[in-house]
């Protein structure tokens, strides 16, 4: 079947049994779960814990070690700030951002908080790269993905051998929320835009704060621009 006409088959709830309660020695009880891929189809799934989580990479090379790769990445000081304030939104009376981020005030960073952890990009990956080469791997700019949603895209699907059907006729931007929609190319069906959870107003942080997370993060940043072969311009 030419590339052009790969039909793309997502798979919804796909459960790796990957999280801190599984240890090496439990099966990987979702194998069976995956739908049969036929030649010429193209069979996707998406979890994001799976890039923080330890026993992942392992697990999934087990399952296929062919596997196609795609970490969409962002900014980690505006990913933690973004985190903090969707669980404010679900847990009000949280600590301060501040609280959490630091230990003693302003002091050492804490990494132990997960908002913080997620965005230590280059240890995930130092993770993955012991089982897959980097060349399973693309890196999409979550940034880019909101300035030139069709650019980013077009990468994806060239990444997975596809024509690049997806183009910036597809897509609008929606000024409310903040983020582009997906449209039809010729319309007459309904765009699709991020629910309701996304695009909400972030918490002021005080600005001695962003400064110390991205103080804290640069280094971290500089690898992974070292380790994927792009600077996604976070500094």
């Amino acid at each position: 079947m030419p590339a052009d006409s790969v039909p793309v088959r997502p798979f919804g709830a796909f459960i790796l049994c990957l999280d801190r309660a599984h240890t090496g020695a439990t099966p990987l009880a979702s194998e069976s779960l995956m739908p049969r891929t036929l030649e010429g189809q193209i069979t996707m799934e998406k979890t994001p814990s799976y890039f923080v989580t330890r026993e992942a990479p392992r697990r999934i090379h087990r399952m296929s070690p062919d596997t196609k790769l795609i970490v969409v990445v962002r900014d980690p000081v505006t990913r933690a700030i973004s985190d903090y304030a969707q669980t404010l939104s679900k847990t009000p009376g949280l600590p301060s951002f501040r609280a959490l981020a630091f230990r003693r005030g302003l002091g050492p960073v804490d990494t132990a908080w997960s908002a913080v952890r997620i965005g230590l990009y280059a240890q995930h990956l130092a993770r993955w790269l012991r089982y897959f080469p980097l060349s399973r791997f693309l890196f999409v700019s979550g940034e880019r993905l909101v300035s030139d949603p069709a650019g980013e895209v077009g990468r994806v699907q060239d990444f997975l051998g596809l024509k690049r059907v997806v183009t910036d006729k597809h897509f609008y931007f929606n000024a409310t929320k903040g983020f582009p929609c997906l449209k039809k190319a010729q319309g007459g069906s309904r765009p699709r835009c991020l629910g309701k959870s996304k695009g909400r107003p972030h918490p002021r942080v005080p600005e001695a704060v962003v400064q110390r997370l991205r103080d804290f993060y640069r280094p971290f940043n500089h690898r992974f621009y070292q380790m994927t072969g792009q600077d996604f311009g976070w500094d």
